[in-house]
């Protein structure tokens, strides 16, 4: 009897484990639960995925220090944040640039003139995706905003205004579908 206990309570040991490795994973994608950024440990707080006429074209997840759901205070934190998107479906780059635009007026309609040097640098910086490309937004204080598409940085925006314009994008009050916000929320 104490073996099949001792057995049984192993056996739900490795399975609670196994779950938890899943914790980052949605639609096909595995994210890590952790990423280092900014000599900091960011942990995964939510996943979303990103549709468009019912096409999954990617899944977001959101790192932050401290998991959150509170997206107002997330945009606004001076603190490392980073939005990784794993794309499931191609897009050109003025898909891209279109996506990022419209999201930029519905979500920062006062910074897309005061910032508009920024955002067209970011938008002449996109690059067509395919499916299985990476891309990745980090925010470090000190340093600013980082564009990195598989692994290569793209772009960085100094400073601290462009960090909450472009977090905006995803967590902003119309994000490019609410369930994709909801996931990224951990919600």
């Amino acid at each position: 009897m104490r073996k099949t206990v001792i057995s049984l309570t192993a056996v739900m040991f490795v399975l609670a484990s196994m779950l938890d490795l899943q914790a980052g994973s949605l639609a096909g994608v595995t994210l890590p639960d952790t990423e280092q950024v900014g000599g900091k440990t960011l942990v995964l707080n939510g996943l979303g995925v990103r549709t468009k006429y019912m096409v999954k074209v990617y899944v977001a997840g959101l790192y932050l220090e401290q998991k959150s759901s509170d997206a107002n205070a997330i945009i606004r934190a001076e603190a490392p944040k980073q939005i990784v998107m794993q794309f499931v479906h191609g897009a050109s780059k003025s898909q891209m640039a279109d996506a990022f635009n419209e999201s930029f007026h519905d979500n920062s309609p006062d910074a897309v003139k005061a910032m508009k040097p920024d955002i067209d640098r970011l938008l002449s910086a996109l690059d067509p995706v395919k499916v299985g490309d990476q891309m990745v937004f980090t925010y470090v204080p000190g340093t600013g905003t980082t564009y990195t598409l598989n692994g290569k940085e793209k772009l960085t925006i100094t400073g601290t205004a462009f960090g909450p314009v472009i977090f905006s994008v995803w967590l902003g009050p119309k994000p490019p579908n609410a369930d994709l916000k909801k996931g990224m929320l951990g919600q």
